[in-house]
């Protein structure tokens, strides 16, 4: 059903790859370890919001006292992410998408995530091999709903912004794909793929031991 596009572009957490409960359990760990409170919906709401934009918000909405830099907080989620990626990352049914489409049209990932986090969780999950390019939010000046992200996936992979067609579950990510000129495909709608990320009544509590120190 995309045979009419040049290329295809992938955001990466609830598109590509179900990662939420990666991000919910790393988010978890981050927040009660500075002290920051923890609301659920507005979590969910900041969903492909990069770490440091997303601290920065937590941190002004609650009025918190940090002692910590917003760089130390993000380093401490990056590495709950490195140590625990293997336990919950896994290909949504995109990958059908992605494996039809490999070696015939070009590809890349445009993610909120910073490109080493990336990749990594692309790896575990045995997707880089299909991707051409991986554009993370330290590769741009302003992350989404900005258009650069996919912007930059475009010029990457030598295509018109306007020949692509970009895959989002977030209303951000596909106000971005708009920005750039690009068609967005929201994957609940089209392909039933759904984020399950704080969408509990309760969150995921790392257990001890369990979370970077």
């Amino acid at each position: 059903m995309y045979d009419d596009y040049v290329a295809l572009i992938f955001d990466m957490d609830g598109t590509l790859v179900d990662s939420g409960q990666l991000h919910e359990f790393s988010w978890t760990a981050t927040l009660t370890k500075y002290g920051i409170p923890i609301d659920g919906p507005l979590m969910r709401s900041l969903a492909g919001v990069p770490t440091k934009e997303t601290l920065e918000i937590l941190i002004q909405k609650f009025n918190c006292q940090v002692q910590a830099s917003v760089h130390e907080m993000n380093e401490f989620k990056e590495q709950c992410v490195r140590e625990n990626v293997h336990r919950f990352v896994r290909p949504t049914a995109l990958i059908d998408v992605v494996k039809k489409y490999h070696g015939i049209k070009p590809m890349a990932i445009g993610t909120g995530a910073n490109t080493p986090e990336a990749r990594l969780v692309l790896q575990q999950c045995g997707l880089e091999k299909y991707l051409d390019v991986v554009v993370g939010a330290d590769q741009v000046a302003n992350p989404k709903p900005a258009p650069d992200t996919f912007l930059r996936c475009a010029e990457l992979l030598g295509v018109d912004a306007r020949q692509c067609v970009v895959f989002e579950d977030s209303q951000l990510g596909l106000e971005a794909a708009a920005r750039a000129g690009m068609v967005g495909i929201d994957v609940l709608l089209i392909h039933q793929i759904s984020n399950d990320y704080y969408l509990r009544s309760s969150p995921v509590v790392p257990g001890a031991g369990s979370a970077p120190v």
